[in-house]
């Protein structure tokens, strides 16, 4: 049975694996910093649309990229070869967030409370953005949350065909050559994955001790980021 959380109720959340057939582990709450974090921390994350109260989901299985066995296209390996694209490291966390937000076909999940709800973590400190430049415009990105050695990734957005491909290209290649074992990724981001021609694995929860962590995991992005920050220091 779903749990049904009040507004500004006691930090808690149910087991991940007491989602119903969909995912669906509680509706409502709110999300303040302690509670988004919290619910990373449980394999939960926050997915739901406008007029809704919040939804806290854990789908089973979920979508693995491995780091080791991306795939690139010949077209895609010389856009990376060429260096079209410049990578950044938190220099546009919201403009990269209002990328991710574009109204599409279907609408968007990232809406007005959930800008703000992780505006607030990166101004914390917990929540980080990845840029795609091309000629110093913005042409797309990716952010999530981090915490410790492991980062959750929200959403990604192209305005340039092979933005968001050279994104990932990038982050795999990093961290593969971090020598980590694999890159995790997993709903809702998981279908666009395969969107985007890169592929992915779905595999049942307990096949992975990180899976607990939540949505899009990047494992060793952690190290990268503390050469971006240490680089602009």
């Amino acid at each position: 049975m779903t749990a049904h959380l009040a507004p500004r109720a006691p930090l808690w959340f149910p087991p991940a694996d007491s989602a119903d057939e969909d995912g669906l582990v509680a509706v409502g709450g709110d999300l303040s910093p302690r509670r988004l974090l919290l619910a990373y921390d449980s394999g939960i994350f926050p997915w739901y649309d406008e007029g809704l109260p919040p939804l806290w989901w854990s789908p089973d299985p979920r979508t693995v990229l491995d780091a080791a066995h991306l795939h690139v296209s010949r077209s895609l390996a010389r856009t990376l070869r060429r260096g079209r694209f410049a990578l950044t490291f938190d220099r546009a966390f919201v403009d990269v967030m209002h990328g991710c937000a574009e109204r599409r076909r279907g609408g968007t999940w990232i809406i007005r409370a959930m800008l703000a709800a992780y505006e607030r973590l990166h101004r914390l400190g917990h929540a980080h953005s990845v840029e795609v430049r091309l000629r110093d415009e913005l042409v797309g990105g990716l952010y999530g949350v981090l915490m410790g050695q492991v980062f959750f990734g929200e959403s990604m957005f192209s305005r340039e065909r092979d933005a968001s491909k050279a994104a990932l290209a990038r982050l795999a290649a990093i961290v593969h050559a971090a020598d980590i074992e694999r890159d995790i990724g997993t709903d809702p981001l998981g279908p666009g994955l395969n969107a985007i021609g890169v592929g992915g694995l779905d595999v049942e929860s307990d096949d992975h001790e990180l899976l607990r962590h939540g949505m899009f995991v990047y494992d060793a992005l952690y190290a990268w980021c503390a050469t971006q920050t240490s680089a602009s220091a």
